[in-house]
């Protein structure tokens, strides 16, 4: 399908239980039905064969699987490491806060000798900040699967 029809179409439930696949690797309809607690099975399959039609997921002896992963409006933010979806910016936030302890360490270490040291420090502490509250911000917005 084209990418513009399954960005259309990927929303509500289906984005949810695409996420869920996504998370999951191998999954069933009754699992999909207990996971996000949908009010019976038949809506899950609804969801499932939905999936399976924009080519998104295949069926094997009654098991669905991820066939094509597709980046979607909210989905665009975060990378699957695993079966974990992280948002980007943990990693530039975890790299700011490396960075910001190295400077804090020796801004401490050599103040009396080099004060001017403070402001990358602040700088560097800042950016970190920053990074750490767009991660929480996308995490918060994510699709709940």
């Amino acid at each position: 399908m084209d990418k513009d029809v399954i960005e259309s179409q990927l929303k509500g439930n289906t984005l949810r239980v695409y996420v869920y696949a996504l998370k999951k690797r191998k999954i069933g309809v009754r699992e999909v039905q207990r996971a996000l607690r949908m009010s019976n099975p038949s809506l899950a399959q609804y969801h499932l064969n939905k999936l399976q039609e924009m080519g998104l997921l295949k069926e094997t002896a009654g098991e669905y699987e991820v066939s094509n992963e597709v980046k979607v409006d909210v989905m665009k933010e975060f990378l699957r490491v695993g079966n974990l979806m992280v948002p980007r910016f943990v990693f530039y936030g975890a790299f700011f806060t490396v960075f910001a302890v190295y400077f804090g360490i020796l801004s401490i270490r050599l103040y009396f000798s080099e004060p001017l040291l403070l402001w990358p420090t602040a700088l560097v502490i800042l950016g970190a900040a920053v990074f750490w509250y767009e991660a929480i911000k996308a995490w918060r917005s994510a699709p709940q699967a």
